[in-house]
Order: C-alpha cells, then structure tokens, then sequence
C-alpha cells in the first residue's frame, strides 16, 4: 500500500471499464450515519445493561449490537434522502456535498445490517428479537412512517423496546417492569417532535408531512414538553429504588426546563427539551 492509501479495481457497469474504489473519509462516513444520535442512543442502552447487573462481556456486546443497529439506521436515512437533501440545498450531509459516495454508504449499511442480526441475537433470542424490533421500527420510519401521521410510533416502539432488550441481555434476567418501557416510548416520542423541529421547513419544501408537522411548530413543542414532562413523572414514580430526595429534585428540574421550553423563543425551546430528556434518561439508568 504505497503511500498509505489503498484502490480496489472495480468495474463500471454502465461503461465497462475498471474504477479506482477509495476509501472514503471515515468521519464522513460517521457523519452520514448520524454520528450524534447514535451515540446517544447506543450510550442509553450500554448504561441500562451496566445498571441491570450484566457482566461487562454482556455489557460489551449490548453495546456493539446498538451501535450497528443505529449506524444501518442513520445510513438508511442519508441514503433515502439523498434526493430530497439535495433539493433543500443540505450542506451537513456527506453524501449531498460528496464527502462520501453512495455506493460506501450502501455497503457499510449492509454490513452493518448482517452484524446487527449477529450481535442481536448472541445476547440470546429473546432480547436479540426486542432489538431487531427496535432496529425495524427505524427502517420503517425511514422507509415512509416519516411522512405521515404515524411518524410518532415508530420512536414510542423503538425506545419502549430499547431498555427492554438491554435488560433481557444479562443471562437470567426477567422482564423489567412496566413503567420502564412505557416511560422509554413517552422518551422516544418527545425525542421524536424534538429532533423533528429544526427541519420542519426543509421536510415542509420537499413533502414531508409527519406528525409533528401537521401540528405545527408552535404546538409541535408544546407537546413535546408535554410528553416529556409525562415520561419524567411515570419514569420517577416507577423508579423506587431511587431515592425520593433525587426523584423529586428531577421532576422539579424538569418542570424549571418545562417552563423554560414554553415560554423561551428561538432554540432556546429545543435546548430545555433536550434537558428534560436528559434528566428522564438518568433516571432511567439510575433506576436500575
């Protein structure tokens, strides 16, 4: 490999000839994956094993299945968007600015898709199929739930299940109780109106209509910290093992952050809310 690169010959079909095939950039590679939010969510679930007992092997592979599962989803998501990003102009995706090539993104996606099932599945089968089910539920949404009034259920499916499966992977373990994947889809569907917000005009402009924005902006973040204030109170009332001191210091922090996402202007709103989801994730691993 002189000078440190490397080039696969590879034929052009629609030519016939043969291509350089490069490497692309792996921080545009991460990047188009969604490289924030799949560390978030891959964070949540490696917390909740760690805090459900499971020996740091199990903890380990957690972790690895969540993290090829999010990056298939976060790949999916550029992919099937490349034609609309590309109408709005979008210059924070690789695959619009060509920092990366679609054909990159494709193959890491179907590996990770192949790893994904792999890893789900050696944390034992009934919790690889809750993370199969997690990781479904982000291809539907990508695949066309996105579009339509149903935009919320593929978050409330995919977060109720996401502790659920962190749990099931210790060896032994039993089906956490009620309030832990009730309280992670309210988390989901708040995730969901949040994350939504700063792109209602883009998605607007290239027809995308989801739940949220058929609500408009203005309720869209009222409910959203409806949701997630809801997801605070079911997530410290369930959490017993949590001192009551601590319970009661989130849910008023959560209700300063609530006040703060209604009346503040600009992102300020979008900011409190991300506080509040993270005061309901901390509980939700701390209750563990």
């Amino acid at each position: 490999m002189p000078g440190g690169s490397m080039t696969v010959p590879i034929t052009d079909g629609a030519r016939g000839t043969v291509v350089p095939f490069r490497p692309a950039p792996l921080l545009a590679l991460l990047r188009a994956a969604h490289a924030g939010p799949t560390a978030a969510v891959t964070a949540l679930a490696t917390a909740v094993a760690w805090a459900s007992g499971a020996a740091p092997g199990r903890v380990a592979l957690v972790a690895a299945a969540v993290l090829t599962g999010q990056l298939s989803i976060g790949w999916s998501n550029d992919l099937l968007d490349l034609a609309r990003d590309r109408t709005v102009g979008r210059t924070d995706k690789p695959l619009v600015t060509g920092e990366v090539s679609a054909r990159w993104v494709r193959t890491a996606c179907a590996l990770a898709v192949v790893a994904t099932v792999v890893l789900s599945l050696a944390c034992g089968v009934p919790a690889g199929l809750w993370h199969l089910l997690v990781v479904a539920s982000g291809w539907a949404y990508n695949l066309g739930l996105k579009a339509t009034i149903w935009s919320w259920a593929p978050y409330a499916v995919a977060f109720g299940a996401l502790p659920v499966f962190a749990v099931l992977a210790r060896p032994g373990a039993a089906a956490p109780q009620w309030w832990l994947p009730a309280g992670g889809a309210l988390l989901g569907v708040g995730a969901h109106l949040v994350n939504v917000l700063p792109d209602l005009d883009d998605d607007a402009a290239t027809g995308v209509r989801g739940f949220p924005h058929r609500l408009g902006p203005t309720r869209a973040q009222g409910l959203a910290v409806v949701v997630l204030g809801v997801a605070s109170v079911v997530v410290a009332g369930g959490a017993v093992t949590v001192a009551l001191p601590v319970r009661v210091g989130a849910l008023v922090l959560v209700a300063v952050l609530a006040l703060v996402a209604w009346r503040g202007n600009g992102r300020v709103p979008f900011l409190a809310a991300i506080g509040i989801a993270a005061v309901d994730v901390l509980m939700l691993v701390i209750s563990r």
